[in-house]
């Protein structure tokens, strides 16, 4: 179902469709969450810690198709906002063409340098191998990552994040299913968990295209729409490249952040897996709330109604501090319970709890500056800025690098486990500002993007 989000009162329209986004974003954080606990109750803490060990390598390449995805769409939510049904179209068949190539260029070079790059990041030598098999596997599915997030993404800029939810919740018991009899029934190891991930990705992408094809006909272009488009591909590049460049220079530094990590040995690495999936599933929210200000921003950018934009901002802001203050809170009460859930009975959790929880607590401070970055970044990028949010990566990941360095020059777990903490309170202001910024340009007349 298509939603105007141009007009009606603004708080129903942005719940309305930010909760689907948010339970299917839950659904998704189950890819990896079965991952993590089937991997760690069946082949154990190493395998758990290989598992982990890829985590910020995987959000690397997954983040930088991710960014191209959502870069890609942001015209199509443009032009829909201006009811141009052409230019939807042809927004939606360059990006098909775009995705091919980026997804083939980027899957070569994640199987070139993955290998050499888990050495750099000074992966512990008992779990290097599992690790590595279990990355290269995720690169020759990338593609099906970016086509999901590609589909997905056409399907948001036109108001409907409903259908996107179904085929997650699909995908999701099937990627379970296909873990369990991989790595339990097969005895495939990280490898069947790998396989598993890709294969329901893929799954996920072919159900959103059939279901574009047969129900969302702005969205399908006839003959006369595809070829090449350069005014709609400059601009698709122009969003895309610098949402996924972001997206990089964020992921470049969660890896100093695990090289930081991994010098604690693999009990430690297994902690902070678990505990960073756990944080993961709480923040699903402000993510949601950020894919909603994506769409909700670019709809309104293509009809020109810019107090609308302030006024939906305003509304995310208020209900994310709740949720954010809300998140934090149950991330370090019910911390020990769940840490449960990813262990057998043989572990030592005494051992792992102290390791989860100093990054849990860390992380769970500073919850609201980080849904901050969610809704400002995701804002401006609707309004078709792309240099400022870019910096605010930049931003995130100097913080993140300079506690991480911190944290190997001292030896210190507590300034290592702090870098998220860090990133996210100097990203946070960046955003804020950089989002008042672009308010003042565009209420005065100003609509060149930055």
């Amino acid at each position: 179902m298509q939603q105007d989000m141009t007009t009606g009162r603004i708080l129903p329209v942005i719940l309305r469709f930010t909760l689907p986004l948010f339970i299917g974003n839950i659904f998704q954080q189950f890819y990896s969450m079965a991952d993590t606990i089937i991997v760690g109750r069946y082949l154990g803490a190493a395998a758990l810690a290989a598992v982990g060990a890829t985590s910020t390598v995987s959000f690397l390449l997954l983040g930088f198709a991710m960014g191209l995805a959502s870069g890609f769409a942001v015209l199509t939510a443009q032009r829909f906002g201006a009811g141009d049904p052409d230019g939807v179209r042809i927004s939606v068949s360059n990006g098909i063409q775009l995705a091919v190539l980026l997804s083939a260029a980027l899957t070569a070079l994640g199987l070139l340098v993955v290998p050499g790059l888990l050495v750099l990041m000074h992966t512990p030598a008992d779990i290097l191998a599992d690790a590595t098999k279990y990355m290269l596997i995720i690169c020759r599915g990338l593609a099906a990552s970016m086509f999901y997030n590609l589909f997905s993404s056409f399907l948001r800029s036109v108001g409907n994040s409903r259908a996107p939810l179904f085929f997650l919740i699909f995908s999701s018991c099937l990627n379970i299913f296909l873990d369990i009899f991989f790595i339990v029934r097969l005895g495939m190891g990280v490898d069947g968990a790998a396989i598993a991930t890709v294969l329901s990705q893929g799954l996920s992408a072919a159900l959103c295209l059939v279901y574009i094809l047969l129900r969302v006909h702005v969205l399908v272009p006839s003959r006369r729409h595809w070829g090449f488009h350069r005014e709609a591909a400059l601009h698709q590049l122009r969003m895309g490249i610098p949402m996924a460049l972001q997206f990089s220079v964020t992921a470049s530094g969660t890896i100093v952040m695990q090289a930081a990590i991994n010098m604690f040995g693999s009990v430690a690495v297994a902690a902070f897996t678990a505990a960073w999936r756990i944080q993961n599933i709480l923040t699903q929210g402000m993510i949601a709330m950020g894919q909603t200000m994506a769409a909700f921003c670019g709809q309104n950018f293509g009809k020109k109604d810019f107090a609308r934009i302030r006024e939906g901002v305003r509304t995310a802001v208020r209900i994310e501090i709740l949720y954010s203050a809300a998140s934090g809170l149950a991330a370090v009460v019910f911390l020990p319970l769940i840490m449960r859930m990813f262990f057998s009975a043989g572990e030592d959790l005494q051992a792992l709890m102290p390791w989860a929880m100093t990054y849990t607590v860390e992380c769970a401070v500073f919850f609201i500056p980080l849904s901050f970055i969610f809704i400002f970044r995701n804002a401006m990028q609707g309004c078709s800025y792309s240099f400022l949010p870019l910096m605010g990566g930049v931003i995130e990941m100097a913080a993140r690098v300079l506690c991480a360095i911190a944290g190997i020059y001292f030896h210190s777990y507590l300034l290592s486990a702090g870098c998220d903490g860090a990133a996210w309170l100097t990203a946070g202001i960046f955003t804020l500002l950089a989002f008042r910024y672009m308010m003042g340009q565009l209420e005065s007349g100003n609509e060149q993007p930055l």
